[in-house]
């Protein structure tokens, strides 16, 4: 989030800078009578920008106890000089969890919906606040920000369907949401339970039906294969504008991205479910997250002990991940500068975080911001 700051400057100190530039000038010049040293002012707007940070050890392990002095931060190659550095035990969390409610042959549902609801109520403190969205044929806001006893409740309560998928919609939406009702100086965090693919946000089912439109009453005459192959460019093609769409979305709205796939390795089975991974790992590198894929184990296989076996080991795993993701959340960090550097408007601002004395520690921050009013 970025807010304007006013810096003030007497007129006397810049006169006084200005006439230091124009010595030879002054030497021929009639002398000018000193200006009063008044009111009069120069104002030179900044903008407050807003990092969220992870940092962790070669183990993985959350690295908490560090200042504003460990951290540097630069834009386009720019140092800035950090205004403060919050930490996670003294700066609010705001939440939106995304369950994707389309998986329903999936028989690992139950317990990612039960591992997600303990989720919330072990990271969340009586300050932080959590929404709930359904992935389903449109985004659908299940529960508005709240504490954990009720957001948690709202994700048990959560019904599959076999509905498509609206992925580009529901994370914009989300968003959106995190801009518009948490509060400022809050870490923002958007956490997806999902496989990433879309089939139907806005976007996509229109750039699907203009391609039917298109081709005209040719449609009743070509093959399914040929029909399903235009399907596919066409909504491939509008994915890629949706990808920046809802890229642009998390970085307006301070947010880091964080997803889980339940569908493990088995994503790399078609190009849709590996164009929807790589969505959620750009997500995740662009605002400083992590997009999650265990490889769980098939449990839906006809020896019902190995079934018991695997869906025992998949819920450990996905246990583990959310344990890590909440010690991440634990540590984060916000870092809060002033930038004065006179950018135009929507231009992206590349940012590079590190820290001073600690090359062995990994940083996970946004690669940037879009300028804004």
């Amino acid at each position: 989030m970025m807010f304007s700051k006013i810096q003030k400057y007497p007129f006397a100190v810049v006169a006084l800078i200005l006439a230091s530039g124009f010595s030879v000038l002054a030497q021929t010049a009639t002398p000018t009578p000193k200006p009063k040293i008044d009111d009069d002012i120069i104002k030179v707007e900044s903008r407050l920008v807003v990092v969220p940070v992870s940092i962790t050890d070669a183990n993985g392990q959350a690295v908490t106890g560090l200042t504003a002095q460990d951290f540097r931060i630069s834009e386009d190659g720019r140092t800035q000089s950090i205004e403060s550095v919050g930490t996670a035990d003294v700066v609010p969390l705001e939440i939106v969890l995304l369950f994707d409610v389309s998986a329903s042959t999936d028989k690992m549902f139950t317990f990612e919906q039960e591992t997600a609801a303990k989720f919330l109520q072990d990271v969340m403190r009586p300050v932080d606040r959590a929404a709930v969205f359904a992935i389903g044929s449109k985004a659908v806001l299940l529960a508005s920000r709240d504490v954990a006893e009720k957001a948690a409740a709202a994700v048990r309560a959560i019904v599959p369907t076999k509905d498509s998928t609206a992925f580009f919609d529901t994370v914009s939406e989300a968003s959106d949401y995190l801009r518009k009702n948490a509060p400022s100086g809050t870490r923002r965090v958007v956490v997806v339970i999902s496989d990433g693919e879309d089939t139907n946000s806005t976007q996509i089912a229109k750039a699907i039906q203009d391609g039917y439109k298109k081709i005209g009453e040719r449609i009743n005459s070509i093959t399914n294969k040929d029909l399903y192959q235009l399907t596919v460019a066409n909504r491939d093609a509008a994915s890629v504008k949706e990808r920046l769409r809802v890229s642009r979305a998390l970085q307006d709205a301070d947010t880091v991205f964080y997803s889980i796939n339940p569908a493990g390795s088995s994503f790399q089975l078609n190009k849709m479910s590996v164009f929807g991974q790589e969505n959620m790992q750009k997500f995740a590198d662009e605002t400083g997250g992590t997009a999650f894929l265990p490889k769980f184990q098939p449990i839906d296989t006809k020896d019902g002990y190995q079934n018991t076996i695997s869906t025992r080991k998949n819920t450990e795993m996905l246990d583990r991940i959310f344990r890590q993701l909440a010690n991440e959340l634990r540590s984060q960090y916000l870092i809060q500068y002033y930038s004065e550097s006179d950018f135009p408007l929507n231009k992206f601002v590349k940012l590079d975080v590190g820290l001073s004395n600690r090359p062995e520690l990994r940083v996970r921050a946004r690669q940037g911001y879009y300028v804004k009013n």
